[in-house]
């Protein structure tokens, strides 16, 4: 069953006041603690709500649902999309969720592959890097990393600006990085076909493996999903990682530039 354009707690809404006294006991326990549809069942969800089993039955089949499967598949399709909703209770968060992200995220990680994109970081005579909603400040942060490295590093979109006149002005040998996390924007396939002719590195979460074709690096981090929001810790840990080893490679010539912009931080008293 495809993600519903109707999101569970909206159909709650919708229909609340046509439930019955204990569908309502259903609905206001479900509203504050939605990941219960999944992680309860059917007969859980009636003890915790003092209901029947019979009354969480009907409760869902008057919402449009067939079965509380149905229920459960949808909520989860829906947060693998990207969509803010906590499928997991509290206790599995945290800090050893995080760090097992990051596990899953560098085992995952070829290092030949890894190896050659840096490679092409130090070669290439401009990059661009690409990055929509929420993956624009990861793609903002890895450009303030490589600009204390390299010179001719943007980022696109410019604020406020479409992409077309800036993808006109690619050089032929311009190295583009697009990060393509979960909830991507309906432009995200064209653009990366539209650009499949320079070599392409694509940072994204599981369900960017489908552009795998159209590019020449494919990094996959882990973003998820037992928490509404997503966490970005991955992504930024596996570009602190990639930046450090460009300046390593880079040798006197990164840490000249390095020297030079800390010197110009002191002439002009930037920072503290």
């Amino acid at each position: 069953m495809p993600p519903s354009p109707m999101p569970f707690t909206q159909r709650i809404e919708r229909l609340y006041s046509e439930l019955s006294p204990n569908g309502r006991k259903l609905a206001d326990h479900l509203m504050h603690h939605s990941q219960d549809v999944i992680n309860c069942t059917v007969a859980e969800l009636a003890t915790i709500t003092q209901t029947s089993k019979a009354t969480v039955s009907r409760f869902f089949r008057q919402l449009g649902y067939e079965s509380h499967f149905d229920v459960k598949q949808e909520m989860n399709e829906l947060r693998a999309a990207g969509y803010p909703i906590n499928t997991h209770s509290s206790d599995v968060t945290g800090y050893k969720a995080e760090l097992t992200r990051l596990k899953q995220t560098f085992e995952n990680i070829d290092n030949q592959q890894l190896s050659h994109f840096i490679d092409d970081i130090i070669q290439a005579k401009r990059i661009t890097l690409i990055g929509f909603r929420n993956s624009y400040p990861v793609a903002l942060h890895f450009r303030q990393q490589l600009q204390q490295i390299k010179t001719q590093i943007r980022v696109l979109p410019y604020p406020g600006q479409t992409l077309s006149e800036d993808l006109q002005d690619l050089e032929p040998d311009e190295l583009i990085i697009v990060f393509g996390f979960r909830r991507r924007p309906k432009i995200f396939a064209e653009m990366l076909q539209h650009v499949s002719q320079h070599k392409v590195a694509l940072f994204a979460d599981p369900s960017g493996q489908i552009y795998k074709a159209n590019t020449d690096y494919l990094f996959i981090c882990q973003l998820g999903q037992e928490q509404a929001l997503d966490s970005y810790a991955a992504p930024m840990s596996l570009i602190a990682i990639i930046s450090n080893k460009v300046l390593t490679k880079l040798a006197s010539q990164g840490q000249k530039r390095v020297a030079s912009i800390s010197e110009r931080f002191r002439l002009l008293d930037e920072l503290e």
